[in-house]
């Protein structure tokens, strides 16, 4: 073997049971010059709402021209953040409530109490848009009109006639004096100091008003209601373990300080009575362009640790037809909204909100060729969304991940980064065009991430995402090759993908009988970045004996190389 070569040889059988094998890279944590600010994020949340900027602070000034070259450059070339633990994220899911921390545990306990005794009281039914208070000159008001209403009405006795008015006030005077001579016998004492039963009882008969003939009795008393039902992203309150869990998220979103959280749920409820969330579901009628839509936002595989994985694609608004149909108008921008809710409330209802179950995602956000800030109704839009995200949907995301990241957002989010909590920056992860592939394979196997971002997820060939893929650093100015050996008859198939390519590669089957001739599949050549990202090879072996990939790295940049197999036994 000449030197700078390398061989990786395989059983078939061994292949197709190993799991992905993620080469190991430099890595270090995002500095807070390189933290993200958050844009439109489906469920990130103020944990602890940074605090206000002091008034007459002024933002930092930008750069220089020279110095934001540099920072572009260092973002492209920047080394991924190390995830925490063995490439795990940050624990972001609920564990069994005996397992909870003694502060949290009691935070839950606290705030379940304050939720039943608002269900037993109906509190959330009843709640309402809160009226603005009024002023002093409006209170003013009111009473000058209330004194006229109350001038205006008659008197009740007014149209009596005069014989019974007076003989009516006769009869106050003398249940007046009734009443005096009475409190004047109790008040009277013998020398022992005793009361008189006498004088008692005559003061309970002479006190004591009878009540009109005609006077209705007193209505019974009303029947106890039962507690009403109140659910939240389709986990009903107090129902079970699952709520335990959509209330931990509110606790967190809040620190753990109890009456913030339970405020915070009460306006999340009053919100998703407004905006109608159950019809949004319920009806099952999709608001917007699926098929345009879907460009932008759109769920794909999930993590290493299991999370769903959803996309946000800014690039696409760069389709004028598109950015019209979204926010050409006040009418557009809320179907688009209300749109994005919608699929928001149907991925979170697929959530596991068991205790130690998977209920947060991991965001991907491609920033390529997006509009940037510029674009005032998509600000708006940002604004709003972000707004509702945060006030109504806590604790829903496990990693950030921002690719593609343009300088311009570099900058924006050196501005933005102070004024952000530490957990939520703990969050993010932040990566350039060079390095998008690589920062997504550190949280999402490559048989997860869709072809367009470097991976091998496609809805085209044999292969599915639980086909494990291995990957292999191909050195600069080296060769490296792969073996597949085959004992029995049987059809092969692979994949074969390089990074960013210009390495050349080719493909041969050598037989295990020395006199057998070697059959060449891939013939070497040099695969351009141009060309197709995904090479695809089959082969049908009747001979024991391997079948070799050799791929040769004549550029001074390190490549990565992904690959995974197949067989099918021939009948």
């Amino acid at each position: 073997m000449v030197e700078g070569e390398k061989t990786a040889v395989h059983n078939v059988e061994e292949v197709l049971a190993k799991t992905t094998d993620v080469s190991e890279v430099e890595e270090k944590p995002i500095t807070a010059e390189q933290e993200p600010s958050v844009l439109v994020t489906d469920s990130e949340v103020n944990e602890n709402k940074p605090a206000d900027v002091e008034e007459g602070k002024e933002a930092p000034e930008m750069e220089s021209k020279a110095a934001a070259e540099a920072e572009e450059e260092a973002v492209d070339d920047a080394e991924i953040p190390k995830p925490a633990g063995d490439g795990t994220l940050v624990q972001t899911e609920v564990t069994k409530t005996v397992d909870l921390p003694e502060h949290e545990r009691k935070a839950l306990d606290e705030l379940k109490q304050l939720i039943q005794v608002a269900l037993i009281n109906h509190d959330f039914s009843t709640l309402t848009t809160p009226q603005p208070p009024q002023t002093v000159e409006d209170l003013g008001a009111v009473a000058s009109s209330e004194r006229e209403e109350m001038d205006k009405q008659p008197s009740g006795d007014s149209t009596k006639p005069d014989g019974e008015v007076d003989a009516e006030c006769a009869k106050d005077l003398d249940e007046k004096e009734t009443i005096s001579e009475t409190v004047t016998k109790i008040t009277a004492v013998d020398e022992d100091g005793a009361k008189t039963v006498e004088a008692i009882e005559e003061t309970i008969v002479s006190v004591t008003p009878s009540l009109p003939q005609d006077q209705p009795p007193p209505p019974p008393p009303a029947e106890p209601q039962s507690p009403e039902e109140v659910s939240i992203w389709g986990i009903p309150l107090l129902k079970d373990e699952r709520s335990d869990v959509v209330l931990w998220k509110f606790l967190r979103a809040r620190d753990f300080k109890v009456k913030d959280a339970f405020i915070m749920i009460k306006n999340t409820i009053k919100w998703r009575k407004e905006f109608k969330i159950d019809e949004l579901i319920e009806d099952g009628e999709e608001l917007g362009d699926v098929e345009d839509f879907g460009k932008v936002v759109f769920m794909h595989g999930f993590s290493k640790e299991g999370h769903p994985v959803c996309y946000n694609v800014y690039g696409a608004f760069q389709d004028k037809g598109l950015y019209g149909k979204a926010f050409s108008d006040e009418e557009k921008r809320e179907k688009f909204l209300r749109w994005r809710i919608q699929f928001l409330e149907k991925s979170i209802r697929k959530l596991d909100f068991r205790p130690g179950g998977i209920s947060t995602i991991v965001q991907v956000n491609d920033l390529k060729n997006s509009p940037g800030p510029g674009k005032w109704e998509l600000r708006q839009a940002t604004k709003q969304a972000l707004q509702l995200l945060q006030d109504n949907y806590p604790e829903f995301v496990a990693k950030q991940v921002f690719v593609n990241v343009p300088l311009w957002y570099v900058v924006l989010n050196k501005m933005i980064s102070p004024f952000l909590t530490q957990r939520t920056k703990s969050k993010f992860v932040v990566a350039g065009p060079s390095r998008s592939a690589e920062t997504l394979f550190s949280y999402i196997a490559a048989e997860q991430v869709p072809v367009q971002y470097g991976g091998l997820s496609s809805k085209d060939g044999e292969f599915s995402n639980e086909d494990a893929a291995t990957q292999i650093i191909i050195k600069p100015g080296s060769k490296e090759t792969v073996e597949f050996s085959v004992n029995e008859a049987c059809q092969l198939t692979w994949e074969v993908r390089v990074l960013g390519w210009e390495v050349s590669y080719g493909a041969e089957f050598v037989p295990n009988a020395q006199d057998a001739y070697i059959v060449i599949i891939q013939k070497i050549r040099k695969v351009a970045a141009s060309e197709e990202s995904i090479i695809s090879n089959s082969f049908k072996v009747t001979e024991p004996g391997k079948v070799v990939l050799s791929l040769d790295n004549a550029t001074s940049k390190k490549k990565k190389l992904l690959y995974r197999l197949k067989s099918k036994p021939l009948l």
